[in-house]
Formats: structure tokens, sequence, C-alpha cells
């Protein structure tokens, strides 16, 4: 049970790494199928499995599926992420009451599910459910805004691995919005005056954090900007 109830309509930081400190990803067909988990699984309804899914967005009139795709509820709004090859970022914001447990319970069982079924491992993917922290002031939120967006860019990062890493910040500065809330990414570039504007942000973090800590080891456990803990 966690120790604080996740209020809806609050940002929170969303955190968790591969058990032992292990990749989560293989190869990009891995990396692939965890962004498209994180799009499938964010909803209310069960689906079973993505292969349900992908039939049913099939058997969608192509005139209509827009609409239709557009009328569903989403369990929790993504502001900024970051997935690399152990351990991934989210700052999200909860659309409905359990919406963040029910979406990390639903993204990290399905992926598990296949990992261990591609890779013929059993047991547990991650470690434990996830880390939260509430992101509970101005400072703080556009802190972790900053250092998620570009949070590779905070690590140490094999060259041979460096093709299993994706975030927001190519959303920001590309306008297409695919994983990231188009809703909170237009408060975002509003707060920030623009997508350049964020992206100069963003760099800014991660230039203090490297300045202060250097590159880290994907190994090594993170600590946050102002070292605010995260609750368990």
């Amino acid at each position: 049970m966690r120790k604080q109830a996740i209020i809806t309509g609050e940002y929170y930081h969303i955190y968790n790494r591969g058990v032992e400190k292990r990749d989560i990803f293989i190869n990009k067909k891995d990396l692939s199928r965890f962004l498209e988990s994180i799009t499938g699984f964010n909803r209310p309804e069960r689906i079973g499995s993505l292969t349900n899914l992908r039939k049913h967005r099939s058997e969608i009139a192509p005139e209509i599926a827009p609409k239709a795709l557009s009328k569903i509820k989403p369990l929790v709004a993504i502001v900024v992420y970051c997935i690399n090859p152990n351990h991934f970022h989210f700052v999200l914001k909860q659309l409905i009451d359990g919406g963040t447990a029910k979406f990390m319970q639903k993204l990290q069982a399905g992926y598990t599910s296949y990992f261990n079924v591609k890779y013929s491992r059993t047991g547990s993917l991650f470690q434990g459910t996830f880390k939260s922290s509430l992101m509970n002031s101005e400072n703080y939120f556009n802190k972790i805004l900053g250092y998620i967006n570009k949070n590779y860019q905070v690590h140490s990062i094999p060259k041979n691995k460096i093709d299993l890493v994706i975030a927001s910040d190519h959303e920001y500065e590309n306008g297409r919005f695919n994983i990231v809330s188009k809703a909170e990414a237009k408060k975002i570039l509003e707060i920030f005056n623009g997508g350049k504007n964020f992206k100069k942000h963003s760099q800014e973090i991660i230039s203090i954090v490297r300045e202060e800590r250097g590159r880290t080891s994907l190994l090594e456990e993170e600590s946050l900007p102002d070292n605010v803990p995260d609750s368990a």
C-alpha cells in the first residue's frame, strides 16, 4: 500500500527501474513495444492485450477512427518522459481517481509478460510497483520538467545502448505529440513561451546537474534536483 494517495488533477514524477538495475530493453523492438504499451494501456477499460487492441483499431472504419479514438478517456496525461535502457521517468497528471496506479499496473504487467515470454524468463522485471513524488511547488515542477525532458543527458550511456533511449524532448522540439498529452503540451509551451525556450530551460537544468555530479552511470542510484525524496 502506498504511503500517500495520488490525487486526481495533481502532477507527479513517476519513476521505476529494472529489478537489480537490469536492462528492461534489449533491442529497439522492445523499446517500441513499451512505447506502444504506454498509449495502449492508458485507458480504463480492459483490453486484454495489445494484439486485441490492434485488432479493434483495424476494425474501425478509417473515416470515423479519429473521432472514435478521441473519445477514449485516458487514465493519466503524460507531460514529459524519458525512457532509458534500464529505467524510465514520467511527469504525469492523474485524470481519474486511481488512474495512476491502474495505468502503471497495466503498463508494467503487460510489458513484463511480453519480456518474460520473449526472453524465456520468469519473475518481476521492475523494482516494485513504482515510485512517485508530488510536484507541489512551481520551482520543483519546473526543475523536474526540464530534468526529465532530457534525462538521458545526465547519464553516461554506452554507445551500443544509445538507440534504446527516447524522451519527450523530440516531441516538444518537432511539435508532434504522440505520447505527450496535446493539452498538457500546450500548457507547457505557454508557460515557457514556446518550444525554443522550453528546450533552453531543459538544457540549463541538465547542465546544472552535470556540473554538480558529472554524468552518472545507469547503474548508479539517481538523485533528483534538490534531493527531493520519492515516496515508496
